[in-house]
């Protein structure tokens, strides 16, 4: 009877389908990594000089003409 139980097991877990217990959690940490990553290269860009000069250009350029709509500026 112990004999025939143990083989009943090992059939069904070589035949049947593997289970997935171990992918989520896998997964979970690829995105984080990849999160961190971009987080990370973000910071860097978003700080440096270079962005912050086209970021000032641009937010120049909306004031100037918001301001010149409306007839305020020259």
């Amino acid at each position: 009877m112990t004999r025939r139980l143990s083989t009943r097991f090992l059939t069904r877990r070589v035949v049947g389908p593997r289970g997935d217990r171990g992918a989520a959690t896998a997964e979970y940490a690829v995105v984080t990594v990849a999160a961190a990553g971009l987080g990370g290269l973000l910071i860097k860009i978003l700080t440096s000089e270079w962005f912050q000069a086209i970021l000032r250009t641009i937010l120049e350029w909306i004031i100037k003409a918001a301001l010149s709509f409306f007839g305020i500026g020259g």
